[in-house]
């Protein structure tokens, strides 16, 4: 039997064009008209695991997109590892903003283009190709399932059901996540946090109708002035969050933990330059990668009203809408955080229009023990691979079902994120590297094995 490095070398472009067979399937999950090509993914998803090996592969409807299940057991005393993932991805507007079409996948200096190139299906798919890696070199040490959703990207609206429901087939010793990024390829880390979520949406109403800006500017309230000035009003010249009680339950980082973070490679020019900004913005008083992992934020997420076609249309719009999102950090609940946003700007409505505020969908902060068994399996494994001992550090994005996994199923979460923080995630240009995607399936089973020792 050939090793397992050497069974994927043998097989890297068979790899890549299944990958980009996924990634043509635009499964947005955000919307509707997309619902067919949900169950078309979800159905690939499925056929792709019953290729890798797996004993059986099955597809769970809810009164959202499709759940695929899956699972490899091989010895029921041995350890039992739960890899989850998601196949929806966000929308890919602006679509002007794209180099190549999002769904009709790119190759270029060895990284590929589309939308969910790194989030999550390029990095979900590593761990079914090397499920098939440790299948065609009787590799296979531990049990493994695979629990692959399509609403993570709308905060995984229905799996919380599914998850309660099936606590025995979903029942493991870890659950193993690629769904973050190392802060580079030379500088190898492992999340040991995620923040949670808290997204709500504001609509701004006035007058009855749209206006006249001439006849009625200046005696009638604009809902956009207004949304403005209240968005405004969330931040303080310090770019403090100015709700009140936004902090109230704000874990403060140790003293530890802070040197921990400032002794990891940053090159802030470098990082200035990636995004094309001259200077960098936040909280007072914090670092950039403090700012992103141990604190929270409130970030408008999209505002529109009024005409935006082409041209000029002198009008006073009736409405104004704002989506507006919160990252969280432990202690904080999303269900406190959104109550506080909903009701922040209720309050604050002036006189002249009425405001409208609900919630869309939230996730709750989740951090992972670096002294557990998996996590150390995961910093081995990763030790093994580059050479180098992994970094822990915090990400700053959000995996809404965490904390949910960990209180229903009861077992912890290991991250073993193999994307960049510069793969344009959630933005125009997603991209994945060759070299990330082979490097996590030549990775991953190592995890397997050092977990497996572990016991």
């Amino acid at each position: 039997m050939p090793d397992i490095k050497s069974y994927n070398l043998s097989q890297r472009q068979r790899y890549v064009d299944e990958l980009i067979a996924l990634l043509k399937i635009p499964s947005i999950s955000a919307r509707s008209e997309h619902s067919a090509d949900m169950k078309a993914c979800a159905e690939m998803v499925q056929k792709r695991l019953l290729e890798a090996g797996v004993d059986k592969a099955e597809i769970f409807s809810t009164p959202g997109h499709p759940i695929v299940y899956a699972e490899k057991i091989t010895d029921p005393s041995w350890p039992t590892v739960l890899v989850y993932g998601h196949y929806d991805v966000q929308p890919a507007d602006p679509l002007e903003l794209w180099d190549s079409p999002p769904f009709e996948p790119v190759i270029k200096e060895d990284k590929i283009f589309a939308r969910g190139a790194c989030d999550d299906k390029g990095q979900f798919y590593m761990h079914v190709k090397a499920l098939e890696a440790m299948v065609q070199t009787n590799a296979i040490c531990t049990n493994i399932k695979f629990l692959i959703e399509g609403e993570e990207e709308i905060g995984s609206v229905h799996l919380s059901d599914f998850v309660k429901a099936n606590k025995t087939l979903l029942k493991s010793d870890v659950i193993l996540i690629s769904d973050t990024a190392m802060i580079s390829m030379d500088t190898p880390s492992i999340d040991i946090g995620v923040r949670g979520l808290s997204y709500i949406e504001v609509e701004v109403t006035g007058p009855n109708r749209d206006l006249h800006s001439g006849v009625y500017g200046g005696a009638v309230a604009n809902p956009i002035t207004i949304l403005a000035k209240m968005i405004a009003s969330c931040h303080d010249e310090n770019n403090h969050i100015t709700i009140p009680g936004f902090y109230d339950d704000v874990a403060q980082a140790t003293a530890e933990e802070r040197a921990l973070m400032a002794a990891a490679p940053f090159d802030e020019a470098a990082y200035r330059n990636d995004l094309g900004v001259r200077e960098l913005w936040g909280e007072k008083g914090f670092t950039t990668n403090e700012r992103t992992g141990i604190r929270p934020t409130l970030e408008l997420n999209g505002i529109w009203g009024g005409y935006t076609g082409e041209g000029a249309k002198t009008v006073l719009p009736s409405k104004a809408y704002a989506k507006i999102s919160a990252r969280l950090v432990p202690n904080q609940s999303s269900e406190d955080i959104t109550r506080k946003l909903l009701h922040y700007f209720e309050s604050i409505a002036p006189a002249g229009v009425t405001v409208k505020a609900t919630e869309h969908h939230g996730g709750e902060p989740y951090m992972t023990p670096i002294d557990s068994k998996a996590y150390r399996a995961a910093a081995a494994a990763i030790q093994e691979s580059f050479g180098k001992a992994p970094v822990p550090v915090r990400g700053g994005g959000s995996i809404p079902i965490c904390a949910l996994f960990e209180k229903e199923l009861g077992v912890k979460i290991v991250f073993m994120g193999f994307g960049l923080d510069s793969d344009n995630l959630h933005s125009p240009n997603e991209k994945y590297d060759l070299f990330n995607y082979y490097k996590g399936i030549d990775t991953i089973p190592l995890f397997h094995q050092h977990f497996a020792k572990e016991g």
